[in-house]
């Protein structure tokens, strides 16, 4: 009934006034009423007084021994009062009796005042004086008038009243008022529910409109038609409403629009609150580093991203604030990462967010321009080398047969337009080392293009003290299809690696195998060097 705090308070609120007006009223009908009270109290004794005293005027009723006094003084309930009578000089005539302990205090107190305040001291024509609480728990009110007997004053009567009949009243009447107060509270109290119930069911929709908002249901709507301030109220909240609505679909739709672009970029995305908790990843980073080596499938964080050293960038980027990069060479892949710190409105850092790229293959390009510039070297160095080893018998006189000089000639020349072919082709290296180039094949005699090697690397072999030769394991090679120049090209390069990488006095040989299932020729390079290391195998 009352799970309405707002409702429950107001009840409270007005349980507190009632009870508070109730005792407000209380006291002050208790000041107001003790004075009325009095005053009715006073003229009633004095109407007594004055009729008893005209009732005694003449003289023989008060004879020195009040004997004729003493029917009038013990019947109390005639004459309503304790009553003292005394002489026109102030001696005490009669008094009522003391029949009891509290009758006696009551006479005590009032013979105390008399014996100081008669009227035959005083002079007054009346006095009416009230004693306050001393050994009573009620005051007393003292009446005195004269006693004339043609209109010359014979004695005096004082009537002594207990106002226990005045307080009795007074509480009477207060406990009359303050039932009928809660009485009117508890009838009140039945309209201002329901009205308050009414107040509050306006504000009950707002905070169910509220607690809609808060599951994520902006189509709730406040009821607006209440009047006054709770309507203005429901209108306030409803435009707030349609506002945080248009908001939060601008904000959805700029979300989905940043998320459709991170999801289809090359780039892995991971962002991560305080703790590195991953809040959002898009599906880039899932195959980002497949082919990184898993550390510890066990770790969540690395099976997302498989390196510590960039889960130490993403706390070091949260806990300072700024910008880290860093570059990871694994062996067979490559990666570039940013973290940047993600802020809050206040400038504070909430989390960080990765970004991460997949450099292998410019890393592969990379390594093809620093391979294509090693070729360059290799094929220009080669045909120098044997043009020098060819020039240097002829011009010095060692080559004395007309065929053998004729065929250094020969060599010469075809070494000489080699060189000139090379520097044709260097474009074209390029061009297929980027694989944008096929090759131009035709039918050609690998035996002459082994035995010009053979007669180029003789004289350069010999003179790194290796010994070089050419081994046709099943005899000369049939026409094969291919590029002449390539070939040529290969073998030129794996002969210069071998003689760079074999010591003196090792070997270096070429063979020659025939598949005849494969209907292929194998020519191989073979040495007594220190081979070639297992990181540059596949180059």
């Amino acid at each position: 009934m009352f799970r309405s705090v707002f409702l429950r308070k107001i009840i409270i609120m007005m349980v507190f006034s009632l009870s508070l007006s109730a005792v407000l009223i209380s006291i002050l009908f208790t000041l107001a009423s003790s004075q009325t009270l009095e005053i009715a109290k006073e003229n009633e004794l004095l109407e007594r007084a004055e009729a008893i005293a005209y009732g005694m005027g003449d003289s023989a009723a008060l004879q020195e021994d009040g004997s004729n006094l003493d029917t009038l003084l013990a019947n109390r309930n005639f004459v309503g009062s304790y009553v003292e009578i005394y002489g026109k000089d102030g001696s005490l005539i009669s008094k009522s009796t003391a029949d009891s302990d509290e009758d006696a205090l009551i006479m005590t107190a009032a013979d105390t005042y008399l014996s100081q305040n008669k009227l035959s001291s005083t002079g007054l024509a009346s006095d009416v004086t009230v004693l306050p609480k001393d050994n009573l728990s009620y005051k007393l009110m003292i009446v005195q008038v004269p006693i004339r007997d043609a209109g010359e004053i014979t004695g005096y009567i004082a009537l002594i009243n207990p106002m226990k009949e005045v307080l009795s009243i007074q509480q009477e009447l207060l406990r009359v008022l303050l039932i009928a107060t809660f009485v009117v509270a508890g009838i009140m109290l039945i309209p201002i529910y329901f009205i308050t119930k009414h107040l509050v069911r306006p504000l009950q929709k707002v905070n169910l409109a509220a607690r809609s908002f808060a599951q994520g249901d902006f189509s709730q709507r406040a009821d607006a038609r209440a009047n006054g301030e709770i309507g203005e109220l429901a209108n306030s909240f409803n435009d707030l409403a349609d506002k945080l609505s248009n908001s939060i679909s601008e904000l959805t739709v700029e979300r989905n629009r940043l998320r459709g672009i991170f999801d289809v970029i090359s780039e892995g995305i991971v962002s991560v609150d305080l703790d590195l908790h991953p809040v959002y990843s898009n599906p880039v980073i899932t195959t980002l580093f497949e082919n990184a080596k898993r550390k510890n499938l066990f770790t969540q964080r690395l099976q997302l991203i498989p390196f510590d050293e960039i889960w130490a960038d993403f706390q070091k980027c949260i806990s300072e604030g700024t910008t880290i990069e860093r570059t990871i060479d694994a062996r067979d892949s490559a990666y570039q990462s940013t973290i940047v710190p993600t802020f809050d409105n206040n400038h504070k850092v909430v989390g960080a967010t990765g970004f991460f790229r997949d450099i292998s293959e410019s890393e592969k390009l990379e390594q093809t321009r620093r391979d294509y510039v090693a070729n360059v070297s290799h094929e220009l160095r080669t045909p120098l080398t044997a043009l020098r080893g060819l020039v240097e018998p002829l011009a010095d006189g060692m080559v004395h047969s007309d065929a053998d000089r004729m065929r250094y000639y020969g060599i010469i020349l075809h070494e000489t337009m080699r060189l000139s072919r090379l520097i044709d082709d260097m474009l074209e290296l390029s061009r297929l080392q980027a694989r944008t180039i096929a090759f131009k094949t035709f039918p050609f005699d690998l035996n002459s293009i082994l035995s010009e090697l053979e007669a180029k690397f003789t004289p350069i072999m010999e003179e790194a003290s290796l010994a070089f030769r050419v081994e046709y394991k099943k005899g000369p090679c049939p026409t094969v299809m291919g590029n002449p120049d390539r070939v040529e090209q290969i073998l030129v390069i794996l002969m210069d690696n071998a003689k760079k990488y074999t010591a003196a006095g090792g070997s270096i040989t070429i063979t020659t195998d025939l598949n005849d299932k494969k209907d292929t020729v194998l020519v191989s390079v073979v040495d007594t060097g220190q081979g070639i290391h297992e990181y540059d195998i596949d180059h």
